[in-house]
């Protein structure tokens, strides 16, 4: 029978931080079989940071385990730091990091925004991945950051007022730029409450079912912060990348193999964008999830995670 449950916890063989030039150091580790084959983890957001849980998609045993913080996120220095923080940089990151590691080819495990930058990363160097796995699609265009900032509040009105009320009532036309102001304040009784606020709003709506669990950690402080301030500011930017250019340079990717797998009731990133995603690349696999959200600790997401890792196992 096919694994569909999480690894046991593991701890890094080895960890550091990789300078990046200007402010910027990232935070990277390696767990598993340091002779395995090489996976990196790319979190979400873009700010939210990776955690112990994440190394547990992977069978130890198999897989050389890289996991980074991206630039202003996590355990990366400094914390929500905006400097020369855009989509090109973290693609450069990456290939930094697989270079500093020794790594020819790696395949590439990334959910929500971690999704969005696997595949321009993967668009960018095609021939430096040897598989995406693809969770929870978020292809960063107009529509999908107006369905974050209004659409939710079809199905979630309770947590999108709370998340609009935050501001007065004058400011909530333009809810980006009015949250991107205080969140960029340099002073923490300014921004702190912003990205709290922003932040839970999307822990809320990350689940099938509510999950407290969550959202208490969607508002602790440093998850809160990277999160919300990173997110607005490639937001208010368009990722740094032209409208649909992730879509638009598929044809990169057509030669490896990929998984989609997506959440048929994910409220954060509705499936439309995965349903676009898989007809302009008939050659990755679809799955979805029918009783799941967005996160990827919904059990049929956590199950076809793992099974998608275990396959690509047996393809080494």
């Amino acid at each position: 029978m096919a694994r569909s449950q999480l690894y046991p916890e593991i701890e890094p063989y080895e960890s550091g931080m990789l300078p990046m030039g200007g402010p910027h150091q990232i935070y990277w580790e390696q767990s598993g079989n340091p002779k395995g084959a090489p996976v990196v983890f790319l979190h979400g957001g873009p700010g939210a940071g990776a955690s112990a849980v994440h190394r547990r998609f992977f069978d130890p045993a198999h897989y050389r385990i890289v996991i980074l913080d991206q630039r202003g996120a996590g355990r990366s220095k400094p914390l929500g730091e905006l400097t020369d923080n855009t989509t090109p940089h973290l693609i450069a990151d990456i290939e930094r990091l697989r270079q500093h590691l020794g790594i020819d080819r790696w395949l590439v495990f990334g959910g929500s925004w971690g999704s969005t930058l696997a595949i321009a990363y993967a668009e960018a160097h095609p021939d430096r991945v040897q598989g995406l796995i693809l969770r929870g699609i978020f292809l960063c265009r107009r529509s999908e950051i107006d369905w974050f900032l209004y659409g939710m509040r079809v199905l979630a009105p309770e947590a999108w007022r709370a998340f609009s009320g935050f501001l007065p009532e004058a400011e909530r036309e333009d809810l980006l730029r009015n949250y991107h102001r205080r969140l960029v304040d340099p002073d923490p009784a300014v921004h702190m409450p912003a990205a709290r606020a922003w932040s839970v709003y999307e822990g809320t709506c990350c689940t099938l079912l509510p999950s407290q669990e969550t959202v208490t950690a969607f508002g602790q402080d440093v998850l809160a912060l990277g999160l919300a301030r990173m997110e607005a500011h490639y937001f208010l930017n368009d990722i740094f990348l032209p409208e649909n250019s992730l879509l638009d340079n598929i044809d990169r990717l057509r030669k490896i193999p990929a998984v989609i797998i997506q959440g048929r009731y994910d409220l954060v990133c509705p499936i439309i964008t995965a349903d676009e995603l898989a007809r302009a690349w008939p050659e990755a696999e679809y799955v979805i999830v029918p009783d799941a959200g967005h996160s990827a600790m919904e059990p049929g997401i956590r199950a076809a995670l793992v099974q998608a890792m275990e396959r690509f196992k047996a393809q080494a």
